[in-house]
């Protein structure tokens, strides 16, 4: 999705939840937009100028409140924040266990199949499936070479 479309979503969405697009907003939409991956609030406001770290928190819970943004919680014990699928487009992660990287993966269509008939079989269980997540958890690039040295 184009980065125009993303502020138009947003402000609409945040506007019939009865907020305002404010500068601050889309600052921080916009870093969320260029991220292109899960990051942390330090990471977002090393990339946003001018908005305090409370206004950033406080940002980030309207943005999830209003399904524009989500909490991804990494292997760390950081949070980490993302546009939502809804914005973005379908996708999973990959977790790097040492450093906690997570990066966007864009799903195969044989892994969403695999998926789908695995939902298939819970729901045969009983369950109402409504959606998946689906996380590999490894050591990124940088970690390995650091570990081989």
């Amino acid at each position: 999705m184009r980065v125009e479309a993303t502020h138009e979503q947003a402000a609409q969405r945040l506007q019939d939840a009865g907020f305002r697009y404010t500068t601050a907003r889309r600052n921080v939409v916009q870093a969320l937009f260029g991220a292109g991956r899960p990051v942390t609030v330090p990471q977002l406001l090393s990339a946003v100028d001018g908005v305090p770290q409370s206004s950033a928190y406080r940002t980030l819970t309207i943005l999830v409140d209003v399904g524009l943004a989500v909490k991804v919680s990494g292997s760390d014990d950081y949070d980490r924040f993302e546009l939502a699928e809804g914005v973005t487009g379908h996708h999973h992660h990959l977790f790097c266990a040492t450093c906690g990287t997570v990066t966007d993966l864009e799903p195969s269509t044989r892994l969403e199949l695999a998926l789908d008939e695995a939902a298939l079989a819970v729901t045969a269980m009983g369950y109402s499936v409504s959606g998946h997540r689906f996380d590999l958890v490894g050591t990124c690039p940088t970690c390995t070479a650091l570990t081989e040295e």
